[in-house]
């Protein structure tokens, strides 16, 4: 158990790093900071907060799930799709501007993390509380992005 948190802890704040440095100078870019932005948008500080946190129980979530899962390879490829579709937002967004493509990007991730959440909410019980942070955190998102595809 300890060994694939820790696995899914390294893969995970992977994904946060590469996805960092995809952003580049993207939050601070003349473009961002040009944008129309949602009222709800949240300050930068809370991005890093939000991620750190919702990756460390999304590992908790996973290590318990691996036990339970039935089918371990379906899960792998799931978790390998949602790695990539969290990662490839970044330079969508920020380096090709691409905000309608990274908007339907981030609908295809959250859709994924929504699937994880019902389809495993049985084995996992009281556990699926720990994925719940990374559902709702995109739902957020997705409406933050979309209030910029909409209003720019």
């Amino acid at each position: 158990m300890i060994l694939r948190l820790l696995l899914f802890l390294v893969g995970n704040f992977a994904a946060l790093g590469l996805g960092g440095w995809f952003t580049g100078p993207g939050v601070r870019s003349e473009w961002y900071t040009g944008l129309h932005k949602a009222p709800w948008t949240p300050p930068g500080w809370v991005f890093g907060a939000a991620w750190t946190s919702i990756m460390i129980c999304f590992a908790v979530y996973l290590a318990f799930l691996w036990e339970k899962a039935e089918n371990r390879r379906l899960l792998l490829q799931l978790y390998a799709l949602q790695w990539l579709l969290n990662i490839l937002w970044n330079p969508l967004f920020f380096y090709f501007r691409f905000t309608s493509v990274s908007l339907a990007e981030i609908i295809s991730l959250t859709a994924l993390v929504g699937f994880f959440l019902f389809r495993y909410r049985k084995e996992m019980a009281w556990k699926t509380a720990l994925i719940l942070p990374y559902f709702v955190w995109l739902l957020i998102a997705t409406s933050l992005n979309g209030y910029i595809v909409f209003k720019n």
